[in-house]
């Protein structure tokens, strides 16, 4: 695929990467992706999402390539192309570009979706990763992104799943929101989407986060996310977290979990 035939605003950079001639300002941490990178490899958690959205992808394929809105590090779209996907990193923090080139991506673009001005109903799919937490206007950048999409064009989420789990984490991560399920269908749909699967996923999450984290910060006691958080050798964990990818595999949903993950489609593609 020729990115300048699909993007007006981006030039090529000696590394490789795309970039947008402008940049717009995100709300994420600094930080956050260098901090991902060094535990998206050893991290049940980073594993277990890269997984289950190889299950629905593969349930509901997209109609060419798969742009990863804010796709960080390149974590997922690694996993879609070694399932035999196509992806394309875009991502507007240089450090998460950077690492994605160093994971062996080919197709980085160092941009936000707006910056890098892909024209109307170009883009085949689109990942959102934990990322629609991020923008403050959801609906208004779903109804962008849906006048980006090919007709019929598929976008695939995640995102945290419920209010009342905020927690310092949230706050120091750049959300502006959590979401449930219905929520997240509602917004969908106030977009022009239509929902073609919605599930919960990490369904054994929900009362640790709740006592480690959402608790301790309404006590004013929370410390910074550890590094350990991100390992488990539990086989009761592993076990459950079979059974969801069994679950996600025949099309059939998880009832609770702190994340949501959902599949919908445009369904003509214009604005």
């Amino acid at each position: 695929m020729n990115v300048q035939d699909i993007a007006r605003n981006l030039e090529l950079g000696d590394d490789g990467i795309w970039f947008s001639k402008g940049s717009s300002g995100v709300s994420y941490p600094s930080h956050g992706n260098d901090a991902c990178f060094e535990i998206e490899d050893h991290s049940f958690w980073f594993q277990h999402r890269n997984r289950s959205i190889a299950s629905v992808v593969r349930n509901f394929p997209p109609a060419g390539a798969l742009f990863d809105l804010g796709g960080g590090n390149g974590f997922v779209s690694l996993g879609l192309e070694k399932a035999g996907w196509q992806s394309i990193v875009v991502e507007p923090g240089h450090a998460g570009a950077i690492n994605a080139r160093k994971r062996g991506l080919a197709n980085v673009i160092c941009a936000t979706l707006e910056d890098a001005d892909f024209r109307a109903h170009s883009v085949p799919a689109a990942g959102l990763f934990d990322v629609l937490e991020h923008i403050a206007d959801d609906r208004h950048f779903l109804r962008v992104l849906r006048e980006r999409l090919i007709p019929g064009g598929r976008i695939y989420l995640t995102v945290p799943a419920y209010g009342w789990l905020w927690s310092a984490e949230d706050v120091a991560a750049g959300h502006f929101r959590r979401y449930t399920r219905s929520s997240l269908a509602s917004v969908l749909a106030d977009a022009g989407f239509e929902v073609e699967f919605a599930s919960y996923i990490f369904s054994p999450l929900p009362l640790p986060i709740l006592v480690s984290r959402t608790i301790p910060s309404l006590l004013g006691r929370r410390k910074a996310e550890s590094v350990r958080e991100h390992r488990s050798n539990s086989k009761i964990l592993a076990s459950v977290f079979e059974w969801e990818l069994q679950r996600l595999e025949r099309k059939k949903t998880i009832p609770a979990g702190g994340s949501c993950l959902v599949v919908a489609r445009s369904p003509d593609g214009n604005g």
